[in-house]
């Protein structure tokens, strides 16, 4: 099969991974959401483009990855999560959101479309991820691995076959994307 040589080929990921990132940054230029006033809307309440954009994309995702892992196409890789891994992740998350205006998706975006604050930012999010990287063997031990959760999926935690949360989830996605769309966000 053609996807056998894709994962034996590091080269073929790079260059894939490569391709798809910037076919993902291109897409959210066109989404409107590499935009710094957009995104401060979001933040604000009074624009849900990035609300909408980043629904449609996990709606996508989600039946995409849903579909070829059924196909054989892919194998799917969970860690186990943790209480304290994502207060962690949503404190350096929302650390950097609050600094710089973009998360580091919409910042590479706005890089591409020449956006000097994304640029400059950019630098703080390596500059970040280093620091993490140095700091995890210690974070590992005291306090990532802090209230396990009790199950890697939503489909294991809720005892049904996948399918029924893919179904769910999208219905649920497309009813809160209608909503918006009827109300004019």
């Amino acid at each position: 099969m053609a996807f056998e040589h894709l994962r034996a080929n590091n080269r073929a990921q790079i260059l894939l991974g490569l391709f798809t990132g910037i076919v993902f940054g291109f897409l959210l230029q066109k989404g409107g959401v590499t935009d710094y006033g957009v995104i401060i809307g979001q933040l604000l309440l009074t624009d849900f483009t990035v609300v909408q954009v980043m629904l449609s994309a996990v709606l996508v995702g989600m039946i995409g990855i849903y579909a070829m892992k059924r196909g054989g196409f892919v194998r799917l890789h969970t860690r186990v999560g943790s209480i304290g891994a994502t207060v962690i992740g949503g404190l350096i998350f929302g650390a950097g959101f609050a600094i710089l205006g973009y998360c580091p998706g919409t910042a590479a975006g706005a890089v591409g479309s020449g956006a000097l604050d994304a640029a400059i930012g950019m630098i703080g999010i390596a500059l970040g991820a280093g620091i993490f990287a140095r700091l995890y063997p210690r974070l590992d031990r005291s306090v990532l691995n802090r209230g396990i959760f009790p199950a890697d999926t939503i489909p294991d935690l809720v005892g049904v076959r996948p399918g029924i949360v893919v179904v769910g989830v999208a219905l649920l996605i497309a009813g809160i994307l209608y909503l918006l769309t009827v109300l004019g966000f």
